[in-house]
């Protein structure tokens, strides 16, 4: 199984900082940000890592992670050169993944707890794919699974009346017919490819299971959660 680390996008909402630095080199800890996805993913076994990132900054990227030696792993590095979404990022791990299922994670989530248990139920998951949930208070942010007993329902992005608190959060874990699905999809209305989208679309083929994710995470993306975030790992 390979990994792969979205670390795109322009980070505006935490402008001016990212004006001058790549949202995932901002500090969290004593670490920069995308540290904290890449060391879950080698405690996890994955060794082998896809970090997709943007034109802007992108030689900044490269030198903070170098080769992956430091860390015990092998990065590769891609440039996303459209900010198109999630999923458009996505669609550049296709040749990297070589078919091989991949755990997918955004480069500003953070977390305490360990991906390994997940990870290990997905390689013995037949196909399909996996998500990651977490209990939140602020619902209308996120996508937000709808759940029975067994399995979700259905996947609602930021809705305007919520159906739970568990929201589906950056790690994602897909089988081959990911970068099928992804050729297929249409821009949404605000002109990005979903990744939400892609989740249910294996949720129409009853193929997507879940988990919820052990100890404490945020999506570092804004002033108020990269705050919350560094509280959260100095602690």
């Amino acid at each position: 199984m390979k990994g792969v680390i979205l670390a795109g996008g322009r980070g505006e909402r935490l402008f001016p900082l990212t004006k001058v630095v790549n949202k995932h080199l901002l500090p969290v800890g004593r670490e920069p940000m995308i540290f904290n996805p890449i060391r879950k993913l080698v405690e996890a076994g994955i060794k082998q890592i896809l970090v997709v990132t943007s034109t802007l900054h992108m030689g900044d990227i490269v030198n903070a992670c170098g080769s992956g030696k430091e860390f015990g792993c092998e990065f590769t590095f891609k440039v996303q050169e459209s900010n198109l979404g999630i999923a458009d990022a996505l669609r550049l791990a296709e040749s990297f993944a070589a078919g091989e299922k991949i755990v997918v994670i955004l480069g500003d989530n953070i977390t305490t707890g360990s991906l390994k248990q997940f990870v290990d139920e997905f390689e013995k998951q037949p196909k399909g794919a996996k998500v990651l949930l977490k209990e939140v208070s602020d619902p209308s942010r996120f996508g937000i699974a709808a759940l029975d007993e067994e399995q979700i329902i259905s996947i609602e992005e930021k809705p305007k009346r919520p159906k739970s608190n568990f929201a589906v959060i950056g790690y994602y874990m897909f089988d081959s017919r990911v970068f099928g699905i992804i050729r297929k999809l249409k821009p949404s209305a605000r002109g990005e490819y979903e990744i939400t989208d892609v989740n249910n679309e294996y949720l129409r083929q009853r193929e997507l299971t879940y988990g919820i994710l052990k100890g404490e995470w945020t999506d570092a993306g804004t002033f108020e959660s990269l705050a919350f975030a560094n509280k959260m790992v100095l602690k």
